[in-house]
């Protein structure tokens, strides 16, 4: 995870995050316009673009990242803005980190395609964890033919499998850039 993490600390000093629009995905939109607002949790928020998003929709929300240069960008951006929370760490210890559930919603844009495979029971538990009975889960990720520094391919037979005993998968839809790339629909049970 150090190379990962040096990686991206770079990307964000350099100005070099193509992950990182400033705009909130089409799919979040559509699905969060279909919820009442309540609590919802970023993994890997980067800069904090969809936590302020959720905020400005009646949310509360709180972003969790391993980069410092992230998460000092996020919070100068939400400064003055109530409802919004972003904390600096390891989104596989959400409850060392202080990070108390229950969630309504959790948005994961990227991030764990980046959690080597080992970790990755650890990244669910923690999610079920903070995710209160019935809450949402939309996670995306790169598939079968696209790696990115730090990721691994991730493919819907992986998301049964490890998410299938917390949370039900209601939907996938294939994304088209870039190829290979999926958004999982879940729902906790």
């Amino acid at each position: 995870m150090r190379l990962t993490k040096r990686f991206f600390e770079r990307a964000y000093r350099c100005g070099r995050t193509p992950w990182d629009t400033g705009i909130t995905p089409p799919e979040v939109v559509a699905e969060v316009s279909t919820i009442e607002p309540g609590r919802a949790l970023d993994m890997g928020c980067g800069t904090g673009t969809n936590v302020l998003w959720v905020v400005e929709h009646g949310w509360t929300a709180v972003g969790v990242d391993f980069s410092p240069l992230a998460i000092g960008s996020a919070r100068r951006k939400a400064e003055g803005i109530s409802g919004a929370a972003f904390v600096e760490g390891d989104v596989t210890r959400l409850r060392r980190l202080g990070v108390e559930g229950p969630f309504d919603l959790v948005l994961d844009i990227g991030c764990y395609h980046g959690i080597p495979p080992r970790r990755r029971d650890e990244y669910v538990r923690e999610v079920a964890e903070v995710a209160g009975p019935g809450a949402r889960m939309m996670l995306y990720a790169f598939g079968p033919w696209l790696r990115w520094p730090g990721s691994t391919r991730t493919r819907e037979p992986e998301i049964r499998r490890r998410f299938g005993a917390a949370f039900e998968l209601d939907r996938v839809v294939r994304g088209r850039h870039p190829t290979g790339s999926a958004w999982f629909f879940l729902r906790r049970r």
